[in-house]
């Protein structure tokens, strides 16, 4: 939704920086890295159109219809890849968000109608809990690892550089040089600066 003032331009630059690092990541050498950050960039240039301040600029009907439709088509998209693993469910839900307030601008000029209807509560409720959730993944990241007697942490040994890794591993190669797209904490960061204006955006509604 539009948010007026300094909350607005910060939700703008948040989102579409979220966006930007989720193109670079549609560059990953893994096929189901490149294919989730295609439908998270999108959602990503989407709320930082959607928080740019009414008065800045303000987009007729057609516009939030044709995105409404657009969110539409990228949830039925998520709930098909959704048999290869729920993780794409979060799309959907996203996908889901973006319509609703797509079609609340559409409905009162950029002011949002619905309220505190069912399932704006539903979604506030719902990206509430994964921001939470996701904020709770990324402590470890920064957090020491001891290092056993042995040499390596919490006593397991090392692969070997070169070696194929572990099978179903979503990572690139053991050996290979981890580019900025393929950074897990830096593709949670993202995750979860994307789900914090997911909040304050429904909180407008």
């Amino acid at each position: 939704m539009h948010t007026p003032g300094a909350a607005g331009w910060l939700l703008v630059v948040l989102c579409a920086l979220s966006g930007g690092y989720c193109l670079l990541r549609m560059r990953s050498r893994v096929e189901a890295q490149r294919r989730a950050a295609g439908g998270e960039a999108l959602m990503g240039f989407g709320m930082a159109a959607m928080a740019l301040p009414a008065a800045l600029v303000p987009a007729p009907r057609a516009v939030w219809l044709a995105g409404a439709a657009l969110f539409t088509v990228a949830g039925a998209r998520a709930l098909w890849e959704s048999r290869a693993g729920a993780r794409h469910l979060h799309h959907l839900v996203g996908a889901v968000a973006m319509v609703h307030m797509s079609v609340a601008m559409a409905s009162a000029d950029g002011h949002g109608t619905a309220g505190t209807s069912l399932l704006t509560t539903a979604l506030f409720g719902y990206f509430t809990g994964y921001v939470l959730w996701a904020g709770a993944r990324l402590i470890p990241a920064g957090a020491a690892v001891p290092i056993p007697a042995t040499g390596h942490p919490a006593g397991r040994p090392t692969a070997p550089t070169g070696s194929a890794g572990s099978a179903g591993s979503a990572g690139p190669p053991d050996g290979a040089r981890v580019g900025w797209g393929d950074r897990p904490e830096l593709t949670r960061a993202c995750r979860l600066s994307m789900g914090v204006a997911m909040v304050a955006m429904l909180l407008t509604v």
